[in-house]
């Protein structure tokens, strides 16, 4: 079997007190050394205390050696490693892992199977002896079972044990809902969806959190029974501390994963266990599991590591969009949905900035009946980790008293929810600037504006009121981060070095190429060529009369337009070959685009285009379309990618040069020039950022 080109490879070991182990690990490496692929050697060392440094130091130069100055976990120390590895797949080894020769090129095998995210070896223990590594989902029903009759019995009955004891699927590939997790490679695309490991739990559970959430995005674990790794262990069954620590995060997988309800009852299920083992198995034996029934007793929220508390921030955003009526892909939706990967994220929907009224906004009625049904809603759980509340605002931006009246409202149903989610001393990103009156005074860990766009700029905003909302974030944010750097040029003077360029990033997974036969079929009935947009059809960003003047230039051509409308959409589809799909939910936006011969960006000329950085020409190059877009200033990072036209002429010429030759770039170079733009590394990035050492405020 030949391995398709994938991304490079890196070998990551966490280290911690590992001296007496970590030389033959290292050693184990020579014959992948040996079998010529490039790869490269990553050792985290959590801060140890004896000599392990010394002989990484000692094994030569080919060994990369980062030191994390702590000992923040394992999970930390995976996602250091990680951060250093940009671009490549990662093989998670534990120091006590020795490889057999060819098992890095099994696990590459495996890992190029379509779907699979991560694939595992089989494990032997020093003995020759199979370690039974293969799990199935934590449930409940599978903790009791286990408690009554014990891992090997219950692991017989699929519904009752999560141990998997079949000896036949240790000798075939299978796919386990997830695997011991001494040695793991990771797929890029994978990490790039899925995120950083989950730094709370410090040791145990956090590759079974790991590996269910990318199953839950759609990948696989694939057990590869020819790759194969020595695996000494044992540190847990000798250790009180670490079996205690253990139990307790099966329970707070649980209460991750389905809600403290349904965690109570696995807190007990687990408590049985240990209980009946504590009364079993004599005074000696049993210590560890009297050890454990008391740490259940009285379990803290998350694990304390050495050295006291280490619990990462959580974050609250108030977005510049609705999460129920508009497109999740906007960035703030998208970089909180990553950072709830491993951090507990509240999404405040817009409080907007502005009253609609007749006469100076579209679709007045419209838009309030949408705001009330999404206010309706409050409260909801999106993804374990992730919140989305919509408060009640009184958008009464004209006034002093107004805007006071305002704040306090909303700042009180957010500090209501974050109390009762447990959000203590937040992360607080601002995207919307009206926002600043309700953040000023709640006490915080770190403030973001995230500068995304010139929302004074907004047509219907008060301009004056926005400016100085805005500048006051300007001055008094701990950090700004823009996605254009034009506008951050322009503000340098004021936000000085607190200024961050990060880029809108890319779901590459999900924005990938669907084969005409599963494209919907509403599209499907639309005739060719097809020049098409998706997104947000407003009237202050979108130019409506170039999208006329292209439907009459190219009466050949059909115009597909995918997306809601605060414009007239009566004058464009009068016009035959108009065909305006309405919005469609973000799951089947890569569906849609795939139909498309050209995709097109019509905007209008005026400053809040010029300081944009539209997601959707990320978006199109992912599916590798040519792309015709009016100019902005962003646009001159994407040279040789992208079609500009300065005029309708030139516009709908462009297009005709596209049905005729196709892009600038093919399809395969167009996508792959995104390689490195995945949303999980701009939402690493933003945490780094927001994290470091400082105050709390």
């Amino acid at each position: 079997m030949t391995v398709p080109e994938r991304p490079p490879l890196a070998i990551v070991i966490v280290t911690y007190q590992s001296g007496q182990v970590i030389e033959e690990c290292l050693r184990s490496l020579d014959t992948v050394l040996r079998e010529g692929d490039p790869f490269r050697i990553i050792v985290v060392d959590n801060d140890s205390p004896d000599d392990t440094v010394e002989r990484v130091l000692a094994a030569g130069p080919h060994v990369e050696l980062i030191r994390t100055g702590r000992n923040g976990g394992f999970s930390a120390g995976v996602n250091a490693g990680i951060a250093a590895a940009a671009g490549c797949d990662v093989l998670v080894l534990n120091a006590d892992i020795r490889l057999r020769p060819g098992s890095v090129r099994r696990l590459r095998e495996a890992l190029a199977v379509p779907g699979t995210g991560i694939a595992v070896p089989r494990l032997l223990g020093a003995d020759g002896e199979l370690q039974l590594s293969q799990r199935r989902r934590p449930t409940v029903l599978r903790a009791v079972g286990e408690a009554l009759l014990g891992g090997l019995k219950a692991g017989r009955h699929a519904p009752l044990g999560e141990l998997v004891v079949d000896l036949r699927e240790y000798e075939r590939p299978g796919t386990p809902d997830w695997a011991t997790g001494a040695a793991w490679l990771v797929s890029r695309a994978c990490l790039d969806a899925a995120g950083p490991l989950d730094e709370r739990y410090f040791l145990y559970s956090e590759e079974t959190e790991y590996m269910l959430r990318i199953r839950d995005l759609g990948f696989t674990v694939l057990y590869e029974p020819e790759a194969v790794a020595v695996h000494l262990g044992g540190e847990q069954a000798n250790s009180s501390p670490l079996w205690t620590l253990a139990a307790a995060n099966r329970v707070r997988l649980h209460r991750q994963r389905y809600g403290r309800p349904r965690a109570v009852l696995m807190r007990l299920a687990v408590a049985l266990n240990e209980a009946l083992r504590a009364v079993t198995r004599g005074r000696r034996a049993g210590e560890r599991h009297r050890a454990a029934l008391r740490e259940l007793a009285t379990m803290a929220e998350w694990p304390t590591p050495p050295g006291g508390p280490l619990s990462p921030p959580a974050y609250v955003c108030f977005a510049a969009q609705d999460w129920w009526y508009h497109n999740r892909a906007h960035s703030d939706f998208q970089l909180m949905r990553h950072l709830a990967g491993s951090r507990k994220v509240l999404i405040v929907n817009s409080i907007g900035m502005r009253m609609p009224l007749p006469g100076r906004s579209t679709f007045v009625l419209r838009r309030i009946a949408r705001k009330l049904r999404s206010v309706a809603k409050f409260v909801r759980r999106v993804e374990p980790d992730l919140w989305v509340m919509s408060p009640l605002p009184l958008p009464l931006y004209g006034s002093r008293l107004g805007r006071g009246l305002n704040a306090w409202l909303v700042r009180t149903q957010v500090r209501a929810v974050c109390r009762a989610l447990g959000l203590k001393v937040p992360v607080i990103v601002v995207t919307i600037p009206t926002a600043w009156d309700v953040v000023r005074p709640m006490r915080r860990r770190a403030l973001i504006f995230n500068r995304s766009d010139r929302h004074s700029a907004f047509p219907e905003s008060d301009t004056d009121t926005i400016e100085t909302l805005e500048r006051d974030l300007l001055e008094r944010a701990d950090h700004v981060v823009y996605a254009s750097r034009g506008l951050m040029a322009e503000e340098r003077p004021i936000a000085g070095a607190r200024a961050r360029f990060l880029d809108h990033g890319v779901d590459l997974e999900h924005f990938s190429r669907v084969p005409a036969d599963r494209q919907p079929a509403d599209l499907r009935a639309v005739p060719g060529p097809r020049i098409g947009f998706f997104g947000a059809l407003d009237d202050f960003v979108v130019d409506f009369d170039l999208l006329e003047q292209v439907a009459i230039g190219l009466p050949e051509a059909s115009l597909v337009l995918v997306g809601d409308a605060t414009g007239q959409m009566e004058r464009l589809t009068k016009h035959p070959n108009v065909h305006w799909l309405g919005l469609r939910p973000y799951s089947v936006i890569p569906a849609y685009g795939s139909g498309f011969d050209v995709a097109i960006m019509p905007w209008l000329d005026n400053e809040w285009i010029k300081h944009a950085n539209p997601i959707k020409l990320k978006e199109f190059l992912a599916l590798g379309l040519p792309v015709v877009s009016t100019e902005f200033d962003e646009l001159a990072h994407y040279a040789g990618r992208v079609r500009t036209a300065t005029t309708p002429e030139q516009f709908i010429e462009a297009i005709r040069v596209c049905l005729a030759e196709g892009g600038p770039q093919s399809p395969e170079t167009l996508r792959g020039s995104l390689a490195d733009a995945s949303w999980s590394a701009r939402a690493a990035d933003l945490m780094a950022l927001a994290e470091q050492p400082s105050d709390v405020r």
